[in-house]
């Protein structure tokens, strides 16, 4: 049977659907796997997601890696049979009746479908009217078509035999776009998790016995029959039986909740070791979950979707390219001839579309998510990324993560004349039996003192109230103030000086009963996390402010915030107002890290700049959330930090490297000094134009170098 003894020994209020204020449980054991596993479908499911917005409409992941691979396969035999590239590189294409032909046929086949996205999504962005990477893309390539079909017919005499820079442009930027919609999150997923918490049936009560139907069938005032393991359907409450409920996905808390009659219970919970029958007072829409379900919609909803920076570059360049080739054929139409014109103007627009451009930020964004994974850091929003950087304050919610959500023994004090080990030896010995974290972590401190545990026989568990055993022929009793008040005894006055101390600071106190005399007590604490106040110190050392959110009492909160040096603190708030302090904090101006676990964490990931799950989180709050870290260690908030204001600079480094390469490529290869004799060949332009792509991509090798390790972080 379950040991749930010391359920009320806190002295502090209960959170509402959460165990008692400062209650001392351990987090959940799964959540490592969890971080894992969210972070790995939401990278499968990916594949398949649909984008509705921006240039990525209707676009899913697996279509652009479709593409990619294929374009790549075709890309190779047109480069080797491309005569410009043998020139370059040295070596004589092999000759053979039809293998001219190679690099036209395998050209159009790739500008077909390869560059169909970049086609329709230029299409679209011109009767939009907002230019942007896929215009810009769609130009090069339809230029580079028509003119190395120009040149393949031989008409007109031109040389723009651009076949192999059309297929390496076409698989470089699916490359590209494809790097970036697998950084992207699926916001889809949270929704899909909540879901996913509902039973598909449910067994109702009827005057005949009882029969399975569809939870879509239940309405309030319905009788249900809840089963050992099964979920409950609907909010409801508790008309017979008794049973422990598991609430982490609601509470992101591990130990189960004891729920009998009279006692409310929410849709998606489980019943773990008894039958129970249930009321139902809620369905559907109107359930807590369905509450929190649109929450986290309509705070996803309304966070900004900022555009990538190299949209806005591309669409700089695209006027500039346009504007340039404009300028180039008029000036060469002028001063030169028409084949000379068209030759400069082919030229100008083809080399005006940067490979550099494509991978400059997709490649930031893949090495710097490869990184932080590593560091114990999933990044499922690139914009997260971004935002981290921008982050004013970080707020976290306080058990589990500032702290270890473990019950830890903080202090003992005794009645005159008794002594401190002997009594923490006696609670020890009559805990020995119990499987409670209480019990345990008493236990385990008494044999950190390497105190000798006399032997206790007979023991039980006194619901709600504490545990009694035999020990030496003596009736020992450990408990609350609940125990006290049973037993008839009183506290001595030597004793309650402590004792009310230790509850002044939200602690829970178990006191120490030998045959009716009380010898001491002991005080029970969540452990902060050695590695929080170096979060916290770090933190604010970079600028950002940190804030704990909590159900827990104000003086167990202030006692935690006063040890930890914390600048903000939200205390007794109900889960379902946790992202109302989110919006406070944005009401004064600042931007908003979020750090927590549990279901009703959820819309407060949501609602805040950045949402950061913890990895010991339910499925939902790791769906939520833009991030997710796969540990328990609030340090791993700082990785995050560095980790974006690094790729920052990386990819403002690119895209001022891949937009300046074209501000003085385009101008030369418009022939600007050609009366000095300095003209840029497309052959060289070309070549170039890969150089700068290969100056991107080991520009962003070097995020690799940043120390993420939590441990390393200072």
């Amino acid at each position: 049977m379950q040991d749930n003894h010391h359920m009320h020994h806190q002295g502090s209020s209960p959170e509402h659907h959460q165990p008692p204020s400062g209650t001392l449980t351990q987090a959940p054991a799964h959540g490592a796997g969890h971080a894992h596993h969210n972070g790995q479908a939401a990278h499968g499911d990916d594949d398949h997601t649909v984008h509705t917005h921006g240039q990525h409409a209707g676009h899913s992941t697996a279509m652009f890696k479709n593409r990619f691979w294929l374009t790549l396969a075709l890309a190779v035999p047109v480069v080797y049979f491309s005569p410009m590239m043998g020139h370059l590189l040295g070596y004589m294409p092999p000759e053979f009746p039809g293998a001219a032909w190679i690099p036209p046929v395998l050209g159009t086949v790739i500008f077909l479908y390869g560059g169909q996205p970049f086609l329709k999504g230029g299409l679209q962005e011109l009767k939009d009217r907002s230019p942007g990477m896929m215009l810009l893309i769609g130009m090069a390539i339809s230029v580079a078509f028509a003119a190395s079909w120009v040149t393949s017919l031989g008409i007109g005499g031109f040389d723009l035999d651009f076949w192999w820079e059309l297929a390496l442009l076409v698989a470089i930027m699916l490359l590209g776009h494809w790097i970036e919609m697998r950084a992207l999150g699926s916001a889809q997923g949270a929704l899909d998790a909540l879901a996913a918490l509902l039973p598909d049936e449910a067994e109702r009560i009827t005057d005949a016995g009882t029969e399975t139907v569809p939870v879509s069938e239940l309405s309030p005032g319905d009788l249900v029959l809840v089963r050992p393991g099964a979920r409950m359907p609907a909010d409801g409450s508790v008309v017979d039986g008794q049973a422990e409920f598991d609430e982490s996905m609601i509470t992101g808390e591990s130990r189960t909740v004891a729920r009998g009659a009279g006692d409310a219970v929410v849709a998606g919970t489980v019943a773990t070791d008894s039958s129970v029958r249930v009321r139902v007072t809620a369905v559907g829409d109107q359930t807590a979950l369905a509450g929190i379900q649109r929450l986290v919609e309509e705070a996803q909803a309304s966070s900004s979707r900022a555009q990538a920076l190299a949209d806005r570059a591309a669409a700089f360049l695209f006027y500039f390219a346009a504007g340039a080739g404009l300028l180039t054929f008029i000036a060469w139409t002028l001063l030169g001839s028409v084949p000379d014109a068209v030759t400069r103007t082919v030229t100008v627009l083809v080399i005006a579309c940067p490979h550099a451009l494509g991978l400059a930020i997709p490649l930031v964004i893949a090495i710097s998510t490869e990184q932080a994974a590593r560091a114990g850091v999933l990044i499922k929003n690139r914009m997260a990324l971004e935002r981290m950087r921008t982050i004013d304050v970080v707020l976290f919610d306080k058990t589990g993560t500032l702290t270890t959500g473990e019950p830890e023994l903080n202090d003992v004090a005794v009645a005159d004349g008794a002594d401190p080990d002997a009594v923490l030896a006696l609670a020890a010995s009559v805990e020995s039996d119990s499987e409670h974290p209480v019990a345990r972590a008493i236990v385990r401190a008494a044999r950190e003192r390497n105190l000798t545990l006399p032997a206790a026989t007979g023991f039980t568990a006194l619901t709600g109230r504490g545990v009694r055993a035999g020990v030496d022929g003596r009736t020992v009793h450990v408990g609350g103030p609940a125990l006290l008040r049973e037993l008839g005894v009183v506290e001595p006055d030597s004793l309650a000086a402590s004792t009310r101390t230790w509850m002044d600071r939200g602690a829970a106190v178990l006191h120490v009963v030998d045959d009716g005399r009380v010898l001491g007590a002991v005080s029970m604490e969540d452990a902060v996390r050695p590695e929080s106040r170096q979060a916290v110190q770090a933190l604010q050392r970079r600028g950002v402010k940190v804030a704990m959110v909590t159900g827990d009492a104000h003086q167990v909160a202030q006692a935690v915030a006063a040890d930890l040096g914390i600048d903000e603190v939200f205390a007794e708030v109900l889960p379902a107002d946790k992202d109302k302090k989110v919006a406070e904090l944005q009401g004064r101006g600042m931007k908003v890290a979020m750090v927590g676990d549990g279901v009703n964490d959820s819309p407060a990931l949501a609602r805040a700049e950045v949402g950061i799950a913890i990895g010991a989180g339910t499925d939902v709050a790791v769906e939520s959330a833009g991030v997710v870290l796969a540990g328990n260690d609030p340090r791993a908030v700082l990785s995050m930090v560095d980790l974006s204001r690094a790729s920052y600079r990386k990819m403002w480094q690119n895209l001022v490297w891949a937009t300046g390469y074209n501000i003085l490529s385009v101008p030369l290869a418009a022939g600007v000094l050609a009366f000095a004799g300095v003209v840029l060949s497309p052959a060289a332009g070309a070549v170039l134009m890969s150089a700068s792509t290969v100056v991107v991509a080991l520009n962003a090798q070097l995020l690799r170098r940043l120390k993420l390790n939590p441990s390393e972080v200072r």
